[in-house]
């Protein structure tokens, strides 16, 4: 892993609802990365009021069900708690997280098919941890170079936030983050244990500028490499602070 560095922080405040990116960051051992995934807006059939701990993303609004929401930016204000959200098709919103979360029910209302279970309230897990995907306080690694080999095949650029993820590696050889897992790698002062590769789904079809369908993912890596991974997710093992640029090893 020489020459490897540290290109993109990105973050999700809202479970499918915007993606933001960001400079710097602190890591805590055995945690997600802050403020990502820290609410999800839960829809009717959800089941429940407020989630005690995980529940799973089916219970979510979620991209795969709508691709519009692929579309959505997001900037959070930590010191106020105040997230300002935009939308090719919606005016712009801001709130003030979590008292303003019917009013940002309002406005997702219109992105959100009729034919699913309508968006309900906005909810965070009373333990304080993230709603990702996968019950593990994960934080998703992903490659720039296997992005563009991947664009190559498709014929198109494509955007980092078709995936959804937290760490872009610059610097990697070609799907070299498939041999991580079991390793640990060090960005900074921070250690990741490596455990397990994503796979993805069908938002990743949506392009993350309009939220239309524009590119088979799924079956461009099926075709071309024989699954459906991209990416891979770690555990923080040892905490510290991580700042695009930082330099990445094993």
């Amino acid at each position: 892993m020489n020459g490897v560095r540290l290109a993109h922080i990105c973050r999700h405040p809202v479970k499918s609802v915007g993606h933001e990116e960001i400079n710097r960051v602190a890591l805590s051992a055995g945690q997600a990365l802050p403020q990502d995934r820290r609410w999800a807006v839960a829809h009717e059939a959800a089941g429940f009021e407020q989630p005690q701990g995980w529940e799973p993303k089916q219970k979510f609004l979620r991209g795969v069900a709508e691709g519009r929401l692929q579309a959505i930016r997001a900037r959070l204000d930590e010191a106020t708690g105040t997230l300002a959200l935009t939308h090719p098709e919606r005016p712009p919103f801001t709130g003030i997280m979590p008292a303003a979360g019917d009013a940002l029910i309002d406005w997702l209302r219109p992105l959100w098919p009729g034919s699913r279970p309508a968006p309900a309230r906005l909810v965070s897990r009373a333990d304080g941890g993230a709603l990702t995907d996968v019950p593990d306080p994960f934080i998703s690694v992903l490659s720039l170079t296997a992005l563009r080999i991947l664009g190559r095949r498709m014929g198109q650029e494509l955007s980092i936030h078709r995936f959804r993820g937290n760490l872009w590696l610059e610097g990697l050889a070609p799907w070299e983050e498939f041999d991580l897992p079991g390793r640990e790698i060090a960005i900074g002062n921070t250690r990741l244990q490596v455990v397990e590769r994503v796979t993805r789904c069908k938002a990743t079809c949506a392009n993350p500028e309009t939220g239309r369908t524009d590119a088979d993912i799924l079956g461009a890596l099926d075709a071309g490499w024989g699954h459906t991974d991209f990416g891979v997710y770690a555990r923080v093992v040892q905490g510290g602070e991580i700042a695009t640029g930082d330099t990445v090893t094993c």
